[in-house]
């Protein structure tokens, strides 16, 4: 089955260890899910399952190619030199913030009345290295490892949706743990689905960068908070609603199958 993959690279495999690794995490963060009612960020302690996919991917990079491979692979995480085309950073970075913005804009003209923005440049500063550190844990694994097989497999929209599904679903037990409601996991899922289209595109026009994607997956982690009082008036539907715009725009402006241009397939 996996003679198709390159470097022998098994998804399956990859996302049995991601789960067994996750499962402690995930009765740890059970047990101790009171303490989100106290947090300011309301990260529950099974957050740190971040560095699973990472974890994963080093094991089974090393049953094929040993320390060389870890090396490797550890290395793309800031591969920023792959990234020829220096626009690519308008959307990497600004992207999200623009989403953030445009949401907060929605709920200003709407009965939400959310609060004035009120940012602490030293808070921001604080997340986006906790979040950057978090971000490495998550891409080593998903766009280091598994997305390019999904993709030779699949075509990039398909392998695209059938990773953000998976990703979504292993983020299902940390959000109820924050005691979020069954509407906001739906849609916070869908949105999921969304950004890992938008991602993927965005990997496949900067050469395949893992940096590219660790910098964009710190900025969705960010973008929330710099809407007012820590992101205490997210709307995860808005939010889905504004990714799904922009993802359907990306599959109907690229080519479905490689969601780049022909330079970067």
């Amino acid at each position: 089955m996996d003679k198709q993959i390159p470097e022998n690279k098994s998804p399956i495999k990859f996302f049995l260890f991601v789960l067994v690794l996750s499962i402690p995490f995930w009765i740890l963060g059970a047990l101790t899910r009171d303490l989100t009612k106290i947090l300011p960020i309301k990260l529950p302690i099974s957050a740190l399952m971040t560095f699973c996919p990472m974890m994963a991917a080093i094991i089974l990079v090393y049953r094929t190619r040993k320390t060389q491979g870890i090396k490797e692979l550890l290395q793309r995480a800031f591969d920023y030199k792959r990234i020829k085309d220096k626009r690519w950073y308008l959307p990497i970075v600004f992207l999200m913030p623009g989403i953030a913005a445009l949401s907060y804009g929605y709920m200003k003209m709407t009965s939400a009345e959310p609060a004035e923005p009120n940012v602490s440049f030293l808070t921001v500063f604080i997340f986006f290295f906790v979040y950057f550190v978090g971000a490495i844990g998550e891409e080593l694994g998903w766009s280091g490892y598994v997305i390019e097989p999904l993709q030779k497999r699949y075509g990039a929209l398909k392998a695209s949706i059938l990773l953000g599904f998976l990703w979504a679903i292993w983020h299902i037990i940390p959000w109820s743990q924050t005691h979020q409601t069954p509407v906001w996991i739906i849609w916070q899922s869908i949105g999921t689905i969304f950004l890992r289209v938008i991602m993927v595109w965005i990997f496949n026009n900067t050469g395949k960068s893992v940096f590219a994607m660790v910098l964009f997956h710190t900025m969705i982690n960010i973008s929330p908070y710099l809407i007012p009082n820590y992101g205490a008036h997210y709307d995860p539907f808005i939010f889905s609603i504004l990714l799904g715009i922009t993802a359907i725009a990306i599959t109907c402006l690229w080519e479905a199958k490689t969601l780049a241009g022909q330079n970067n397939a």
